[in-house]
């Protein structure tokens, strides 16, 4: 092992006697230097037990492979997950993804869009919060960089990649119908464009069965859905309890609180006769599994939602590259759903 302290690509390309563009050529991709020249460097990183950093190699570059990810949470399972799929596609398509969370406040997912704005990225795939969000920032960063809305989207101007929630809430509509008393709908709070859309299809659903469409609102623009669940559901039963004993919850963690509450008040929550309330949800949440008892809802495609995005984001990216001619029609990405039946409805 030499003595030698490589500091930087500078001091490497010196102590090798490779030049900078070839170093650079190698680390964008191995295969595009004689093998001869790729068996050296590969030897001197060995030798003198250099790693570049990749983060500033991409940002100097003239096109950069970074891209950004924003979120409204990271701890949130559902976009834990999403995002973990995301940048395990995007490192074996040559790229790395930088996360940026807004943690369901409007001043954090300011600060995210400054940052993704200061960075050089290719492009970015974001999550918007909805209503709190500022669209004009976010149409700010979509004019410097190609932009993929992702759950949730801000007006039509840019690609977008979701769930069809006509789709994913007629057949879970249609299955407790089929199977029980007709569910009431608990709404979420009105943050994104899930919230209208979720109930809208609940509506149509139960009307085109000839069922009357009962919606309970929420006053609540938190994003706590756990909590939102939980004390809607108290106030529900200090009143004397919901329109009907199916509840279905435009998304699984609202159902998270409804069921504690439920349980907390010595109800029996399942699909047994002799049980006193079923609960339904959408989404499938990671966790959704392990409640007791266990959670029926309808699943998203985790993997699908992370592979559309990144594919319209490298396609948006590979666009800007070759034109500055006006762009057709944002693509609408809806995914279906797949119905999960479990003990709890």
């Amino acid at each position: 092992m030499t003595n030698k302290k490589i500091r930087n690509m500078e001091d490497f390309a010196l102590a090798t006697g490779i030049s900078r563009p070839t170093l650079s050529k190698y680390f964008n991709d191995p295969a595009s230097v004689r093998h001869s020249t790729r068996e050296k460097i590969e030897r001197a990183l060995s030798e003198f037990d250099y790693r570049p950093n990749m983060f500033a190699v991409n940002m100097n570059r003239q096109k950069s492979k970074n891209i950004g990810i924003i979120v409204p949470s990271i701890t949130d399972p559902f976009y834990a997950e999403i995002v973990r799929q995301i940048e395990i596609l995007s490192l074996r398509e040559g790229y790395w993804a930088i996360v940026l969370s807004s943690h369901g406040e409007q001043t954090l997912e300011a600060k995210a869009i400054e940052t993704a704005l200061s960075l050089k990225l290719s492009g970015a795939i974001i999550a918007p919060l909805g209503q709190a969000s500022d669209r004009a920032q976010i149409e700010s960063l979509g004019r410097t960089m190609p932009l993929v809305f992702l759950d949730s989207r801000i007006g039509d101007a840019l690609p977008f990649v979701g769930t069809d929630n006509i789709q994913s809430i007629s057949l879970m509509v249609e299955y407790l119908c089929r199977t029980g008393e007709q569910p009431c709908f608990l709404e979420m709070p009105p943050l994104n464009s899930n919230a209208a859309g979720r109930r809208e299809a609940y509506v149509m659903a139960m009307r085109r069965l000839g069922q009357e469409p009962r919606v309970i609102p929420v006053a609540s623009h938190a994003w706590d859905f756990e909590q939102v669940g939980f004390e809607e559901t108290c106030r529900q039963l200090d009143a004397g309890g919901f329109p009907t004993r199916t509840i279905l919850c435009a998304n699984d963690r609202l159902a998270f609180g409804v069921m504690a509450a439920a349980f907390q008040r010595g109800l029996r929550i399942g699909r047994r006769p002799e049980d006193d309330v079923r609960v339904a949800a959408h989404d499938d949440h990671p966790l959704s599994r392990y409640t007791c008892p266990p959670l029926t809802t309808v699943a998203q495609d985790y993997s699908q939602l992370a592979r559309s995005c990144l594919d319209l984001l490298l396609e948006a990216i590979g666009d800007s590259q070759r034109s500055l001619s006006p762009r057709p029609p944002a693509p609408l990405t809806l995914l279906e759903t797949k119905l999960i039946m479990r003990e709890s409805a």
